[in-house]
């Protein structure tokens, strides 16, 4: 059964975890979500997993890099809140959608090291019910006392990197709303899964 979300949020709220701990509880909220994945349907796990995101990613800082300063300073502050709400909803959305049903899944950290930059990576592996492997690296950094996520590899792909080409590509070609819109379609299309 789920924690109630205020249990959940208690949970992930301490500004003292570490970089490693912040990645258990995320992990460990991603499991139990998908333990509980048909009962509580999308909107449940959405619920479930937004206070968990929320806390453990620094959405801001990932859309900012993602857009670069360039794009990121011709936003006013209505586009600049506009944009990092939309992206917070589709990574909220993207985790309810993909971590849907449980099937013996298990996640591993494997280490834990600092990186340039006063970044940590916290590298884990997910073994799926086939025996099958992916691997998850996070890079964290803190902000405000916390160490929140800026950068997930799976597999040793950048998630960063692979949005940066498209959003800016979007930006480039067809400008700010059709941005959000595109942002939009992706969230429409996790609810189907």
């Amino acid at each position: 059964m789920l924690l109630p979300i205020s249990m959940a949020l208690r949970a992930s709220d301490s500004a003292s975890d570490s970089p490693e701990q912040v990645i258990q509880k995320l992990q460990s909220s991603l499991l139990q979500v998908m333990r509980e994945g048909e009962q509580l349907g999308y909107e449940g796990r959405y619920k479930f997993l937004e206070p968990v995101v929320e806390q453990s990613h620094d959405i801001e800082l990932i859309i900012k890099t993602i857009l670069g300063a360039t794009y990121w300073s011709q936003l006013d502050k209505e586009q600049k809140n506009l944009v990092i709400d939309t992206f917070r909803q589709l990574s909220i959305a993207t985790y309810a959608g993909r971590f849907n049903r449980y099937e013996g899944e298990q996640f591993e950290v494997i280490e834990q090291r600092a990186l340039p930059h006063e970044q940590t990576l916290v590298r884990s592996q997910l073994t799926k019910s086939d025996g099958g492997t992916v691997n998850f690296d996070y890079v964290l950094h803190q902000t405000e006392g916390r160490w929140r996520i800026v950068n997930i590899l799976f597999d040793g792909v950048s998630d960063l990197a692979i949005k940066r080409g498209e959003y800016r590509a979007i930006m480039q070609r067809d400008g700010f709303q059709a941005l959000i819109e595109s942002l939009k379609e992706k969230i429409a299309l996790t609810r189907q899964n």
